[in-house]
């Protein structure tokens, strides 16, 4: 009889080199390693031949960086999402993608079960589940970590690396770099380790080789860069004049916001599990383009569908964050959020400059803004009388009014 499939999402790095095998091992399956190119760069080198020499029988490695780009980080942020006011969310986004794909292969393959190496106590083996549960109601999810045999198997680092020498797993692990990191096309994170010291100041000199994206601001360039983003119907679609794809877009603003020092966030944040836990994130491009994005808004949005768009911020980015990207409520809110971009077209001027995004001008051909009507002048147009505003105030007053004297009343 053939064997048991199970596709497991694969990073190469000592957890789930450790875990493909030990799949093997437990469940005498067939294991189908599969990663997703989102932009990590020179850590995919060398991951095919690794996942086979691990045990894989067969490994997927799949460019899905444009479809990041275009369905994922762009809708994300046309919605303005920021999760606690800070993270833009960048690790967040990219699981539901991963999990689309990997049930994508594992019914081509008719794999019975999906795996991954999240922890038990992080949102990611939540994103994985909750995503792949939305896509695939009947896959099975294996998730190692959460299964005491295995936690009792290697209880520390020390027990996997000697488990990975033992079976002549490729790794490299050492003590070099003492937090854990995940990189994409949107940001790269940083937790545990030392980061788990709230106390600990990932921005001091002695640590600035942990970043990998971006310049310390006081060492990115002492003179300031302009830059024009065009966009059309909440989308940005150049740079500088330039016709680009979602995925040029973000691979530009990252070039260009890591030279000036831009996008460094360090948080501490609540975790969909209960706890609290700290992140360094670089997000150099995203953070340009959530504030040109924001710009181009101030001049083109109906004032009320912009505070009802802004109303549901807090409520879209928690469900990013938790793991609902699929779920029908973030559908929904998707199509009011696509609704409310269907004007927002022009070009946003800024200026970069060490760790600033500095505004330097807004134009579009659809503007609210009417400069007759808001000078301080004589109003051409005469569509604003100033006197109306005596009535205006009078009325928005009144409440104000009669709860001064109920309340004075009563002292």
């Amino acid at each position: 009889m053939a064997k048991e499939k199970i596709v497991l999402a694969y990073s190469g790095g000592l957890d789930t080199s450790v875990i493909l095998k030990w799949l093997k091992e437990t469940y005498d399956a067939e294991i189908i390693a599969f990663t997703a190119d989102i932009g990590q760069k020179e850590e995919l080198d060398g991951l095919e031949e690794k996942a086979l020499a691990t045990g894989a029988s067969k490994v997927y490695i799949d460019d899905l960086r444009d479809e990041f780009a275009k369905d994922f980080i762009y809708p994300m942020f046309q919605a303005g999402a920021l999760y606690e006011g800070q993270y833009l969310l960048g690790t967040s986004i990219a699981r539901p993608l991963i999990a689309k794909r990997m049930v994508d292969i594992a019914i081509a393959e008719g794999a019975t079960a999906i795996a991954h190496g999240a922890t038990g106590k992080g949102n990611d083996q939540v994103r994985f589940e909750l995503n792949a549960a939305a896509l695939t109601p009947d896959i099975q999810v294996i998730a190692p970590w959460r299964l005491e045999e295995f936690r009792n198997q290697f209880p520390g680092r020390a027990e996997m690396i000697a488990y990975a020498e033992k079976h002549g797993i490729p790794v490299t692990a050492s003590a070099a770099k003492p937090y854990s990191m995940d990189r994409n096309l949107l940001h790269i994170s940083y937790e545990s380790g030392v980061l788990e010291d709230p106390w600990f100041d990932p921005s001091a000199p002695e640590n600035k080789e942990m970043f990998l994206l971006s310049n310390a601001p006081e060492d990115a360039p002492d003179e300031a860069e302009y830059l024009e983003l065009e966009f059309k119907a909440g989308n940005c679609v150049a740079l500088n004049g330039e016709q680009l794809t979602p995925l040029q877009v973000m691979e530009k603003l990252n070039e260009l916001g890591g030279k000036h020092g831009i996008g460094r966030v360090d948080m501490v944040e609540n975790r969909f599990v209960g706890m609290k836990s700290r992140g360094v994130y670089e997000t150099p491009g995203g953070t340009i383009l959530f504030t040109a994005h924001r710009k181009m808004e101030s001049i083109t949005m109906d004032r009320e569908v912009m505070n009802l768009r802004d109303s549901l911020i807090t409520r879209y980015a928690t469900l990013v964050y938790n793991g609902f990207w699929f779920a029908p409520e973030r559908v929904a809110l998707q199509a009011l959020v696509h609704e409310s971009q269907k004007n927002v077209t022009g070009t946003v001027r800024v200026k970069l400059y060490k760790g600033n995004i500095i505004g330097a001008g807004v134009k579009s051909p659809v503007s609210l803004y009417n400069p007759d009507i808001a000078t301080m002048e004589a109003d051409p147009t005469q569509a604003y009388d100033q006197g109306d505003a005596t009535g205006f105030i009078r009325l928005n007053a009144l409440r104000l009014k009669v709860n001064a004297g109920v309340t004075q009343n009563h002292k």
